[in-house]
């Protein structure tokens, strides 16, 4: 399964070893904005309700819920090494690259030992192969302190 992102079309979502993965089609420069997580802000108490693996915290109050197909950043996959990482700017949720992504390279992040505990029980990143191991089983974006 194939499928071009409408706001970015140097991404691409692929098959992977572990379902569907977000790959780049052209290189990333190290520390470039790469794709917002998108979706409606809710409260903590009704992430906590709703539950599910496509909700990721702003802070101790709010969370992102990327379960809709259309937020294209939902098809980022973990891994203990990434190369991308999630930072808060206000209410919303954007992914930065860490270091040049190659054309062709899926976009990870590190999801957090408490979200692969909940949700994924035993890592599948090409670090782990399988068994390695946020908060209230969502992940987390810290601010970032260029961005205000």
């Amino acid at each position: 399964m194939a499928g071009m992102d409408k706001g970015n079309q140097n991404l691409i979502v692929r098959r992977t070893n572990t379902g569907l993965g977000l790959f780049t089609l052209r290189e990333i420069p190290r520390d470039k904005k790469i794709i917002e997580y998108v979706g409606p802000v809710i409260t903590t108490e009704e992430a906590n309700r709703k539950g599910g693996k496509y909700l990721f915290e702003l802070d101790d109050d709010h969370a992102v819920d990327g379960s809709a197909r259309s937020n294209t950043a939902r098809y980022i996959n973990h891994s203990c090494r990434p190369n991308a990482k999630g930072y808060t700017t206000g209410r919303r949720i954007w992914i930065w690259s860490l270091r040049a992504i190659k054309p062709g390279e899926e976009i990870t992040i590190d999801y957090g030992k408490e979200y692969l505990d909940e949700h994924i029980k035993q890592c599948k990143c090409a670090k782990c192969g399988a068994g390695a191991g946020k908060r209230n089983g969502r992940k987390r974006a810290p601010k970032r302190r260029d961005e205000g």
